[in-house]
């Protein structure tokens, strides 16, 4: 089994390319990947699952350290060179980067839920504010209203002999 010599790499592209990506277990892994990603796209609209698929997917990456031992310890039953050093480069780059890239994303899934949902209730907050308003306008013109209402009635009730507005004396 031959290693990657680390020694050789430059750069994170430089990483990338000196692996050997036709191996048929990069296919199971680009699986997974895409079924992770998968989880995170149907579950944008139901919450409590995907909090679930959101946990998982972190204690997967929590995990990473020991799949990387298994893998270094049995890297010859799958790999032809052996991919799984001692820092965990490998496994950070093709299995927990894009993992959390998934977990990224239902962040911000999250995070745009709740400015909808605080939109939507400053909306409600808003309309239940003009109902009340509007509600308090038509009780003061209806008290108004019956103000004058009891008003007029005084003065044409009112006794004659009072010499008030709106008053006939009697003969």
């Amino acid at each position: 089994m031959q290693q990657i010599r680390t020694d050789e790499i430059t750069g994170l592209w430089t990483y990338l390319a000196s692996i050997d990506w036709s191996e048929p277990w990069f296919l199971a892994l680009g699986v997974f990947h895409v079924t992770c990603f998968l989880a995170t796209y149907l579950t944008r609209n139901h919450l409590t699952i995907q909090g679930i698929v959101f946990a998982c997917f972190l204690a997967l990456v929590g995990c990473s350290e020991y799949i990387n031992g298994f893998a270094a310890k049995h890297a010859g039953e799958f790999a032809r060179q052996q991919y799984f050093d001692s820092n965990g480069l490998f496994i950070s780059v093709v299995f927990s980067v894009p993992i959390l890239v998934n977990c990224l994303i239902i962040v911000v899934l999250w995070l745009m839920t709740s400015a909808n949902l605080m939109g939507s209730i400053r909306r409600k907050q808003l309309i239940q504010q003009r109902h009340l308003h509007k509600q308090q306008q038509e009780q003061q013109q209806q008290d108004q209203s019956g103000v004058e209402g009891v008003h007029t009635k005084d003065q044409d009730t009112g006794d004659a002999d009072s010499g008030q507005p709106g008053h006939k004396k009697q003969e």
